[in-house]
């Protein structure tokens, strides 16, 4: 008999964490739809003496299970923290601001005084952010000090709803003598753009206690950077500013830079794919061997910073003596640049924490010859991929010679064209063998809620595309409009993370997850550049595209004309949005 009450209780400990009053279901996969599947959590938040913090991450929960979680929550006045990302998967977008209010309804009505509010990974967009509005508003949330919203999909509208929720929380709170002093905030990926992040900078303007800020992959540019870095110098105990993966330019930089001036506590820079160039760099390199005493982590990384301006890091890091790690990876250093900052660095005593050169991009190319050499290696590998497509159509075509005069099969019963064999050797005759309805059948094949898949089967269709053939240049856009119509109507669609991993496999932008980069052809470019045009694809990521378009790089030189065609559409289209 003791030995099931010790089998019961270590089950309901593997469960339920006790540790700190906290209750957790995290990673369960749980599928909430309705009261009754969530009676089991119902009953452990109603048992659970001082309840603190209550983790749903990896779980889905509906509308209806939310509010009878809400309604057991509403009896516990010692609650503090939300870990509540990924708690919405599969969930359609209307679903999820009324599970929110039910929720943030109830820890209002509890009396609770949150701490951290966790709803990263949950995709909802501007209706989300509304669905929290009441909430940050809220007595609840004065005392907030972390509030972590990352990959969520906010876009402009739900950065400004958030920006004016935190003033608005922020001045009712110091009425009351209780300043918000909001430590960590978390909002990366979310396409925040400039006008998001301008208007969430006011908001850490007024707030002043920042430790934390990650803000990446927000598609901000050198306005929003300046915004955030005016704000930034009002939050003079700031530890981590991570921006990686947004577009300073030099304005940008420079701007930074100046903030950075202010913020003697500041331990960790990341500014990685930030393009600060050289001259940010040297500004960057100045503000740090001027003060920055506890600097940790300085990442300057892809950022067409010129071998100059790298040594000017490199001597600016001289006498900080808890640098852990130095990061000047994928700018335009060369072999000679690189061998020179590491000897810098060697000479420093301070070689190990210099991150890996790999990705050097070598010096800029000004020189016209080594330009054309390197023309007319991307051609000889365009017609080599033309000649293999060429062999495999003529052995598919002898394939089916050999097999009709061995089985005496009427062309009329041959195989129909199959949509698989395309997307695996893409060709202009195998996509107009698909017939009328190929479209469909592209639709039906490809999993439109993976960004990933969507984005290969967008670069395969593309691949086969001909300016000069209207058949073909017109299967290939009614194909791809079909496509990418169908996953941006989809909620479940990441539109971000198609544009992510769409930049990453055309080699414009470095991945963690080691996706190699296609063989890019003009066909990408134009086909990009009508998308670009249409009504569902969201203008927001027209900026993005736009940004790294007008980057120098490699993978774009063999298609001079389609990329300045699709740079004049992508700058055409977002002065008139």
């Amino acid at each position: 008999m003791a030995t099931d009450v010790v089998a019961q209780l270590a089950d309901s400990l593997a469960k339920t964490g006790v540790e700190d009053g906290e209750l957790s279901y995290k990673g369960q996969g749980r599928k909430l739809d309705n009261a009754q599947s969530a009676e089991e959590i119902v009953k452990d938040i109603l048992e659970f003496e001082g309840l603190q913090a209550l983790r749903m991450e990896g779980n889905t929960v509906g509308v209806e299970a939310a509010q009878a979680i809400a309604k057991a929550l509403e009896g516990k006045s010692d609650f503090q923290r939300c870990y509540w990302s990924d708690m919405f998967t599969g969930r359609l977008r209307s679903e999820i601001p009324p599970a929110l209010n039910s929720l943030g309804d109830a820890l209002m009505l509890a009396g609770a005084r949150l701490t951290v509010l966790d709803l990263s990974d949950n995709a909802f967009g501007p209706d989300g952010v509304k669905g929290i509005e009441k909430l940050l508003k809220s007595t609840a949330c004065f005392t907030l000090q972390e509030l972590r919203l990352n990959n969520c999909g906010m876009g402009i509208g739900g950065g400004k709803i958030l920006a004016a929720s935190l003033i608005y929380c922020h001045k009712q709170s110091s009425e009351k003598n209780t300043p918000l002093s909001l430590k960590v905030f978390v909002a990366g990926r979310n396409r925040l753009e400039n006008e998001g992040a301008t208007a969430l900078a006011q908001a850490f303007q007024l707030i002043g206690s920042l430790e934390e800020v990650h803000m990446p992959q927000n598609g901000i540019n050198h306005p929003g950077v300046t915004a955030l870095a005016s704000a930034m110098q009002q939050n003079p105990g700031l530890r981590i500013l991570n921006l990686n993966d947004n577009t300073f330019t030099e304005k940008g930089a420079l701007a930074m830079a100046q903030a950075l001036k202010h913020l003697n506590s500041i331990q960790v820079i990341n500014f990685g794919d930030c393009l600060v160039r050289s001259e940010g760099a040297k500004a960057i390199a100045e503000t740090v061997s001027a003060g920055l005493p506890v600097l940790k982590e300085l990442n300057l990384s892809f950022g067409e910073i010129t071998a100059d301006a790298a040594l000017a890091v490199v001597q600016a890091v001289k006498n900080k003596n808890q640098l852990e790690k130095l990061d000047l990876n994928g700018n335009y250093l060369g072999e000679d640049g690189c061998k020179a900052v590491k000897d810098g660095m060697e000479s420093l005593n301070m070689i190990s924490l210099l991150g890996s050169l790999s990705d050097d991009e070598g010096e800029p190319e000004d020189d016209e010859d080594e330009d054309d050499e390197d023309d007319d290696d991307d051609d000889d590998e365009d017609v080599d991929e033309e000649e293999i497509e060429e062999e495999e159509e003529e052995e598919e075509e002898e394939e089916e010679e050999n097999g009709s005069n061995k089985l005496s099969t009427p062309v009329s019963a041959q195989r129909p064209p199959d949509v698989s064999s395309f997307l695996s050797f893409p060709s202009p005759d195998k996509l107009l063998k698909l017939g009328a309805k190929r479209a469909m059948l592209v639709q039906q094949q490809v999993d439109v809620t993976d960004a990933r898949k969507t984005a290969e089967a967008f670069l395969k269709i593309a691949s086969v595309y001909k300016e000069d053939i209207n058949d073909v240049k017109n299967a290939v856009l009614d194909t791809i409009d079909a496509l990418l119509s169908k996953a941006f109507s989809s909620p479940s669609f990441q539109g971000y993370s198609f544009v992510s991993i769409l930049l990453v496999l055309l080699g414009l932008i470095k991945s963690e997850d080691k996706i190699k980069p296609v063989l890019v052809v003009p066909g990408h470019l134009h086909a990009l550049e009508h998308v670009a045009r249409q009504d569902y694809f969201p203008k927001e990521n027209v900026a993005v595209l736009e940004a790294f378009m007008s980057r120098s790089n490699k993978s774009l030189e063999s298609c001079g004309n389609a990329r300045n065609g699709l740079q004049s559409t992508l700058q055409r289209v977002r002065s008139q949005s």
